[in-house]
């Protein structure tokens, strides 16, 4: 069996290409979608120009309009020293192989020297004790350096799995740069405080500034939202009937 075709990626008509290279960040909607704001700040603060799109007759017919501009779900971008791929609609697992050699073709085709991966990670138990931990995994030793010289939790021992595991495994075997910045979070909602927490070790790691005032605001008002919602909820169920009175009852195991 070899490997999965990569998906296509197209550039827009009239892109520049004079400017590829330098450190290259991913991210998906996945887990709390925490890479997808992660990238989409980042984005942001560089403006960013979109070289292309990543298409596939497999993908949903869609346009996402942001900004009154319509635009497909998967999307590749470029500055200066820095490149960025984003997907802001989750897909199946069954894309993650694909997903991954094509995150790895736009690397390697647009000269990139390393590339910085944010992902979710869903804790058995999730409290404000996790909030502000941030893991990393990377296939070099430069890149386990790096994340020790920030204080970063290097994992020992796990699985990391999905798109961000095939990239770290494949790198590991190509001998290419890739790290890996997973925080905790919470899959109910969009997390942007773990995407505050990834960012700032981004900024720490390309060594340039990225704002991310407006953020962590947004993460506080999401949060606020979500405790409203569930202190409306019912605090407790009621009393289940006694099991004499239920015997014959069908609904009842």
């Amino acid at each position: 069996m070899g490997l999965p075709r990569p998906f296509e990626l197209a550039l827009h008509q009239g892109t520049r290409t004079d400017r590829l290279g330098g450190t290259a960040i991913c991210g998906f909607n996945s887990k709390g979608a925490v890479g997808a704001i992660a990238v989409d700040r980042i984005i942001k603060a560089f403006d960013l120009e979109q070289l292309g799109s990543v298409l596939s007759d497999s993908f949903p017919a869609m346009a996402l309009v942001r900004g009154r501009r319509p635009q497909h779900p998967v999307r590749i971008y470029q500055g200066e020293d820095i490149g960025a791929f984003v997907s802001d609609i989750p897909f199946p697992e069954e894309y993650n192989l694909a997903f991954g050699e094509t995150v790895l073709k736009w690397f390697q085709d647009g000269g990139f020297n390393r590339l910085i991966v944010v992902d979710g990670l869903v804790l058995p138990s999730f409290g404000e004790e996790e909030r502000d931990r941030l893991f990393g995994v990377s296939s070099t030793d430069a890149g386990r350096d790096a994340l020790d010289n920030l204080g970063i939790e290097c994992v020992e021992h796990g699985v990391v799995p999905g798109i961000t595991g095939y990239l770290l495994a494949e790198a590991d075997r190509l001998g290419i740069e890739v790290i890996a910045l997973i925080p905790p979070v919470n899959p109910m909602f969009p997390d942007a405080r773990a995407a505050v927490l990834a960012l700032e070790a981004i900024s720490d790691l390309i060594q340039k500034d990225i704002p991310l005032t407006e953020l962590a605001q947004k993460a506080v008002e999401i949060e606020e939202r979500v405790r409203e919602v569930f202190s409306s909820l019912p605090t407790a169920l009621p009393e289940p009937k006694s099991s004499e009175d239920d015997e014959d009852d069908p609904m009842i195991l």
